[in-house]
């Protein structure tokens, strides 16, 4: 147990922080930043591990070891990390086109496998460091540098993808909802496998106002709706509407006229089938939907650096560790002149 108090500074750099001034990236570090002292690690355990762009600079302004590794290997290196190293507390820093195009592939086998990692994806639907290039998050039609009359890309959707493949959680915050993210970033903490977060954060250089359907105060009732374990699916300035079951289908409907929060659908983030959570994943893509925030899914499966070191320490225990020179010098060999 640590038995060390730490605060907020204790996890804070003397680097410059060199993101835009008013980058969402700087709401996601403060609350990092003020999470990782409640969490009760050794500080000393803690890895940051980050690949290309705005996100992967975040190892330098946190006061943990970390990793800034190459574009889209992030996942790569710390499923090696994890694995080597299992008593470490591993967190993966990544955005929508380090994680989700170059880096796309590591991402899904990193989910599938359920390595201990905590992931933060910063999603702005757009190219910061590269300065403006439409990404694999954006939308459909988006008119950037690289897509001036308008992108013809259909956007993956963070969650869904993650829930495809077989992600065992997988949660949503948003950068300037400082509250409900320290509380999802804690839960994920606590999560014994992957633990996938998307983070919807502003680019306000290059993509300025992607989110503030969301995030606007007098909107952002009626376009959101937080998930909660156990709770019946409710949303609306007043609570006033809901959502439910129609078929296999979603639907959304006004509380009154004979509908009440018994016909809605009470959330269940344990549920072993991913297919309730990918529903709620595509609700932000159907008119009229609101966006979903908070844990979609968080269930139990089997780690991965669990099942390897252990195979591992069986092999050892039946032919004993090995020589490393042998290996090298077993089987045919060549001498080059």
């Amino acid at each position: 147990m640590n038995a060390t108090t730490y605060s907020k500074k204790d996890f804070q750099t003397d680097q410059e922080v060199r993101w835009c001034p008013g980058c969402g990236d700087y709401a996601i570090l403060s609350a990092v930043q003020s999470v990782f002292p409640d969490l009760g690690i050794p500080k000393e355990k803690f890895v940051v591990v980050s690949g290309i762009g705005c996100s992967s600079r975040f190892p330098y302004y946190m006061n943990v070891y970390g990793f800034h590794t190459i574009h889209g290997r992030a996942p790569a290196v710390a499923t090696g990390l994890k694995l080597a190293r299992p008593d470490l507390d591993v967190w993966v820093a990544t955005g929508d086109g380090d994680g989700l195009s170059i880096g796309g592939n590591h991402t899904i086998h990193m989910l599938r496998r359920n390595v201990g990692l905590k992931v933060l994806l910063f999603n702005n639907r757009i190219y910061g460091l590269t300065k403006g290039q439409y990404s694999p998050t954006s939308e459909f039609g988006k008119k950037a540098k690289s897509t001036p009359y308008g992108s013809v890309d259909r956007p993956f959707f963070p969650l869904s993808l993650a829930l495809g493949a077989e992600a065992t959680f997988v949660a949503r915050s948003v950068d300037v909802f400082q509250p409900h993210l320290k509380a999802v970033l804690k839960k994920a903490a606590a999560h014994k496998g992957t633990a996938f977060l998307e983070i919807l954060q502003n680019c306000n250089i290059f993509n300025d106002g992607a989110w503030e359907t969301l995030t606007e105060r007098d909107v952002k009732d009626d376009h959101t709706i937080t998930v909660e374990h156990g709770q019946p699916l409710i949303f609306g300035k007043t609570k006033d509407k809901g959502i439910r079951m129609n078929g296999l289908n979603l639907e959304v409907v006004p509380l009154g006229n004979g509908v009440s929060e018994k016909d809605l659908i009470v959330h269940d983030e344990r549920h072993p089938n991913p297919a309730y959570a990918f529903l709620l994943s595509r609700m932000d893509s159907t008119p009229g939907f609101p966006t979903p925030l908070g844990v979609l899914r968080a269930v139990d499966a089997p780690l991965f650096e669990t099942g390897v070191n252990e195979q591992v320490q069986q092999i050892i225990a039946k032919r004993g560790k090995g020589d490393l020179g042998k290996l090298l010098n077993a089987g045919d060999t060549w001498e080059v002149k």
